[in-house]
């Protein structure tokens, strides 16, 4: 793939990126609404709006999504998943706990899918861009930590579901880069897998999502998390999942905590450490490193068994989420401050 096609990739995802940035400001204004329901309403609203969009590719795929039904289930399911357990890891262990755990583990699991389902290797580029991602997000988020009082059951709680959400986001990234390389397109292959994914999130959202109904400034936020980081967001994470890897795309989300953090600062009024402006710069240097990379890094070449590549189709088309609520009221991605009786507070 050429330079040009692999920046187009990038530059989608780190788009993605600053969307799914901004839900947990926005939470903040629905502080009644609990983790399961703004998980719920965000991707699995979301999730069927990009089926709805993507019909008319649906039909013309659908037996190439019949043979790869087992492929369209894993994924599904990972959609559904992955909104609970990283919200609910934010609100077990603490926003930086839980964005730590899932958003700087994902790349990990992406990297490990890649390596053990296909055999292919993981380039350096891809190997020091990771290890600063996860190095800038774990000083971004811990910079936040003090004052927090979350005791062992609830941290060790929140990192396990922490490690399932992340891996669950490698999966289902996976898992819509594996159906484009079979020759599922872009709208088909994320319609289908996030819109089987909504649909499994809708009896969560039936049960748990009457606060968001409360009042319009609650149905309000949830729209909102439902039409822009969640629908937008993914579509353009599809986009770049089309000219990327999935472990450089998820390396790339590594921004989102990043966004979070600055927007706390400049929209909630919250302060950044020493420790958290030094996380910024190292993510930033990530992001350096990944657009120096040589444009084959992302490319996809037959492995030793004669696999085809994943990725052939032409480029386009197109799930948190970033950190939300944690205890009590607000709901601060990637940094947030203590509220009365909650801990301080990544999503496509």
């Amino acid at each position: 793939m050429s330079r040009t096609g692999q920046h187009a990739g990038v530059a989608a995802i780190l788009l993605t990126s600053v969307l799914w940035g901004t839900t947990g400001t926005a939470a903040t204004f629905a502080p009644g609404a609990g983790p399961l329901a703004i998980g719920a309403a965000a991707l699995g609203v979301g999730g069927l709006l990009q089926a709805a969009i993507a019909l008319p590719a649906l039909r013309r795929s659908r037996r190439a999504l019949r043979t790869h039904a087992g492929l369209v289930a894993a994924g599904a399911v990972a959609v559904a998943v992955y909104p609970l357990t990283f919200y609910s890891s934010m609100h077990l262990g603490g926003v930086a706990i839980g964005t730590v755990v899932s958003l700087a583990s994902a790349p990990l699991a992406s990297g490990l899918l890649e390596l053990v389902l296909e055999r292919k290797p993981l380039s350096r580029w891809w190997m020091l861009a990771a290890s600063l991602g996860v190095l800038g997000s774990t000083l971004l988020c811990l910079s936040r930590a003090g004052g927090s009082e979350v005791s062992a059951t609830d941290t060790a709680a929140g990192i396990g579901l922490g490690l399932v959400a992340g891996a669950t986001y490698a999966l289902y990234s996976w898992v819509v880069h594996r159906l484009m390389g079979h020759g599922v397109g872009r709208a088909a292959s994320m319609g289908a897998v996030f819109g089987a994914g909504g649909a499994l999130l809708l009896p969560v959202l039936a049960v748990t999502g009457a606060p968001l109904l409360a009042s319009a400034q609650s149905f309000a936020v949830a729209a909102y998390m439902a039409l822009v980081p969640m629908f937008l967001g993914y579509f353009l994470f599809g986009v770049g999942l089309t000219r990327v890897r999935p472990s450089t795309a998820t390396t790339l989300t590594l921004t989102e905590p990043a966004v979070a953090a600055v927007l706390a600062v400049v929209v909630v009024g919250e302060r950044l450490t020493a420790a958290g402006w030094t996380g910024l710069a190292v993510i930033a240097a990530a992001l350096v490193v990944l657009a120096l990379a040589p444009a084959n890094v992302g490319d996809h070449r037959p492995t030793a068994t004669g696999q085809a590549p994943l990725v052939q189709a032409p480029p386009v088309q197109a799930p948190p989420l970033e950190a939300l609520p944690v205890q009590a009221p607000p709901y601060e991605a990637s940094a947030g401050r203590a509220s009365a009786g909650g801990t301080p507070d990544g999503r496509p």
